[in-house]
């Protein structure tokens, strides 16, 4: 595993194993190159965030902060390592850092009751990829959809799994990425393509 882009682009990433599911480089990629309208300053929470490939990949692109959920032991092994690796600082909550003082949390919770408490507007741009069947995506949207806690979420799913309409959609064929909250003008996967280039613990 690496991150592909951006000013940490090709360093390597811990990976928290096989019994983790993460997200391809591929997938990563293309999802992220459509976020990137969102990214520059950006607050970012990464849910289910496994090694935090996504929410470093966005802090690569631009993003300014990331806050990491995380309650698996081998998940949160990786994800410190490579949290660590970046040499982020920690920041306040309502601290908004330049681009050139990246910083990050890491918070050992349960994905849901997390976005259960929070409120609106508290993030910019929230990625989860919780695990495939599982009933916490329609948790996590349900959720944004009654307080939008960040500006745009964007969720990895089965493709046979079947989510609120009103996002748009990246199809991956097995995996699709559907972006809520989207204003920024459409891009498709093919345009994306083409482009150069809690408790803290």
């Amino acid at each position: 595993m690496r991150i592909v882009k951006g000013i940490w682009a090709g360093e390597e990433l811990a990976s928290p194993g096989k019994r983790v599911r993460a997200t391809s480089e591929h997938v990563r990629d293309l999802w992220l190159s459509y976020m990137e309208p969102h990214l520059e300053g950006a607050r970012v929470l990464d849910l289910f965030s496994g090694s935090g490939a996504l929410g470093l990949e966005a802090l690569s692109r631009g993003a300014a902060m990331a806050d990491f959920v995380e309650d698996g032991a081998d998940a949160l092994h990786a994800l410190k390592a490579n949290v660590a690796a970046r040499k982020l600082r920690a920041h306040e909550p309502t601290a908004t850092p330049g681009r050139a003082a990246k910083a990050a949390r890491v918070f050992k919770r349960d994905a849901i009751p997390f976005v259960q408490s929070l409120a609106a507007d508290a993030y910019d741009v929230a990625l989860a990829d919780p695990p495939y069947g599982s009933g916490k995506l329609d948790l996590v949207i349900g959720r944004w959809l009654q307080v939008r806690f960040a500006r745009v979420l964007a969720v990895e799913h089965a493709v046979d799994h079947e989510v609120p309409r009103g996002g748009k959609t990246l199809d991956f064929g097995e995996t699709v990425v559907t972006v809520y909250g989207s204003t920024s003008k459409r891009r498709t996967v093919a345009a994306a393509r083409r482009r150069p280039g809690g408790r803290e613990v």
